[in-house]
């Protein structure tokens, strides 16, 4: 399996990185540049071990996961149940640590890590070295748009108020 992996430090508490990372509906869309559309199935409403979503990225790829671990405010991972046809395995998870600023103000961490392994078998050695580069750009947007969350005060308040 392949692996990406990138990570930022953000200027607010763990808590609070955790709360944003795991917001959704318009409020999530201010943030977060790879999701167009996202909802819990099943009759879930918030995210929890076993939830799952339905997800449609920008390029109009869906994938349904499964939280497969929901740690707040450490880490979080999902797994990919359906997803593009390309895709054999999909996984990814989030972790959440302290690290303060230089001047000790609270700050975090915050490093995102996915892995995967395309099909068909012929063509997976190509496909993944190829998805590999896709995929790593995706995620340093992704984790960008998460950096300007952390500092957008409608996006901080909406996580503040899921965090009451």
């Amino acid at each position: 399996m392949r692996r990406v992996e990138a990570s930022v430090v953000v200027p607010v508490d763990p808590a609070t990185a955790f709360a944003v990372s795991q917001l959704s509906g318009p409020v999530r869309l201010r943030w977060d540049p790879f999701v167009v559309r996202q909802q819990f199935l099943g009759g879930a409403t918030a995210p929890a071990k076993g939830v799952l979503t339905s997800t449609v990225q920008r390029f109009g790829l869906r994938m349904i996961s499964e939280y497969v671990s929901f740690r707040p405010p450490s880490t979080v991972g999902m797994r990919m149940m359906r997803g593009p046809w390309f895709f054999e395995r999909f996984a990814g998870g989030w972790r959440f640590d302290a690290e303060p600023g230089p001047n000790g103000e609270p700050g975090t961490r915050a490093v995102w890590r996915y892995s995967f392994a395309c099909r068909p078998a012929w063509l997976a050695p190509l496909a993944e070295r190829i998805g590999e580069r896709l995929l790593q750009r995706e995620i340093d947007r992704h984790l960008d748009g998460f950096a300007r969350g952390c500092r957008d005060e409608a996006v901080l308040a909406a996580a503040r108020a899921a965090l009451a």
